[in-house]
Parts: structure tokens; sequence; C-alpha cells
């Protein structure tokens, strides 16, 4: 498969030795850098190095875009005008789904296929075997690319934009989790508790993690108020170990925005909401709207 890529820095850099050594060629690599370690990066991709994107987009089977996420949008619609038909534009940016939308709008009034794919994960980890999420037109050639390179792709239904969400969805669970083990731990160890937090701990590993998520949602919307005076308890907890709470200082709003709707309701003489994750989702919902 010929491959154009625009941006060359920690992701394209990645994906272009693994590509090539997949077997696949880098017609051109097209990164806003010049200097020595740019030139030395499409030296050893066999390809010459752009300023900007061009007629050499032309022989591309596939673009590959790898700039930064807030310039994402621009860089594809100056692509398009030279891309061949038939050819696809695969976006691993991290832009907005909006831009990631913008984009695939421009790229359909020129008739190329266009794939939101997200990197689902640190490339410092797994490099290029990071699994990536996919969604919009052009899937097969999408998959037969990202497989080469030994990662696992899944294409959605949905339009592009649809797997950048669901990637930031994710991170809401996995950097909260992982602010919330940062400040757990820090604080564990500071008390000398840690092995024996991981003991206490031990029960959460034997259910599976969305039905654990689901059972928060639906015991959140009985016990907010009861659950709240121990996020404050463990609050002061942090304090008099002369820590700073970050983390839990966000929990404690939440639980007690929670708490305000439930006594609400509670005043009304209502429940707050049936106990289905649905119905509780929704009731959770009208608390978090922005007013």
């Amino acid at each position: 498969m010929k491959i154009a890529l625009i941006g060359c820095g920690e992701v394209g850099h990645c994906y272009t030795r693994a590509w090539i050594a997949a077997g696949h060629r880098i017609v051109g690599i097209c990164d806003l850098r010049s200097d020595a370690e740019m030139a030395d990066r499409a030296k050893a991709a066999d390809a010459a190095l752009h300023a900007e994107p061009g007629a050499w987009l032309a022989e591309a089977d596939v673009v590959v875009s790898a700039v930064y996420g807030y310039s994402a949008a621009e860089v594809a619609a100056q692509a398009f005008p030279h891309m061949r038909t038939g050819a696809v534009y695969a976006d691993f940016t991290t832009a907005s789904a909006p831009d990631m939308q913008k984009a695939a709008a421009a790229a359909a009034a020129s008739a190329i296929p266009f794939m939101d794919v997200a990197i689902m994960g640190a490339i410092a980890l797994l490099a290029e075997k990071t699994p990536l999420l996919c969604a919009g037109e052009g899937a097969a050639v999408v998959t037969a690319l990202g497989e080469s390179a030994g990662a696992t792709v899944r294409i959605i239904e949905g339009k592009p934009g649809d797997a950048v969400r669901l990637k930031l969805l994710r991170s809401i669970m996995t950097k909260g989790m992982e602010s919330l083990a940062v400040e757990c731990l820090v604080a564990a160890e500071r008390m000398g508790l840690r092995e024996s937090l991981y003991e206490v701990l031990a029960d959460i590993d034997r259910t599976p993690l969305t039905a654990f998520m689901d059972s928060f949602v639906r015991s959140h919307v009985l016990h907010a108020p009861r659950r709240l005076a121990e996020v404050r308890e463990a609050r002061d907890q942090l304090h008099e170990a002369g820590l700073e709470p970050l983390v839990l200082d966000g929990v404690e709003q939440l639980f007690a925005r929670s708490t305000r709707g439930i006594e609400a309701a509670r005043a009304k003489g209502e429940a707050p909401a049936p106990d289905t994750v649905e119905a509780r989702l929704a009731w959770l919902t009208t608390l978090a709207r922005q007013s």
C-alpha cells in the first residue's frame, strides 16, 4: 500500500516504521519541521520531505494525518484537492468531534472516503500495536493498514467524530481512575497501609467493570447523602495526613449535587427515579446539565 503521511511526530514516526516493516511504501512525509532529525526520518523511510500538502499526495492509496488535533480540520481541507479518486483519508489525530465532522463533510464534498481513527491508549506503551477504534468510510483500507502494524482494529457503526467521542468518554473513566489511584495510593503509602488497602480492594476484582459502573449509578441515587458524609470523612483524613485532596474535592461536589437533588425530590414526596440504570441516568443528567 502507498501511504502519504502528514505529521511525523511521535505518532507518525511510530507508524511509519511499522508500516515500512510490514512492506508498505511511504510516498512522502509532510511536516512543519525541516530540521536534521525530521530529514533523517524521511530518509529512513525513503520518502521525500514536504512542508505542506500538495500534488505529491496523488500517488497515495491512503493519506494518514497525524498532526495536532487543533489543526486537523484545516490540514485535511488542504489535502483533499490533491488526493486521487478512491484514495482514503485516515485521520489519526486527537481532533474534537465537531472538527472531525467538519473535515468529514469536506471530504464527502470531494468524494473522498474519510475515517476517524481513535488511538485507544498510549503510543508510548504499546506503540503501533495500540488498539484503534474507527468510524467512517474506508474500513477495508484502514483495517488492513492497522492490522499490518499489529494493532487490533475495531470499526464501529457511526459517523466520523463518534470514535473520538468514545475515546474521550473512555478517558473520563481511565483518567479519573488514574487520578483516584494516585491520590488514594499516595495517602495509603503515607499511612503505611498500601498493602492492606490492596487486600480490602480485592472484592472489586470479582465484578466486571461495566456491571460495577451500573451498580454505582443505581445505588448512587439512593445513597448519595450517606456516602457524601463518608467522602467528607475521607477528605478530612487526607488533611490530617498532611495531603492536599484534589480528586476527592471533585467527588465531594458531585455527591453534594446529587444529595441536593435527592432532598428536593423527597421534599415533594417523590422518588428521584425508578430503579433502572436508564431511568437513574436520565435523572442524574437533569442535575448535571449546565445552567
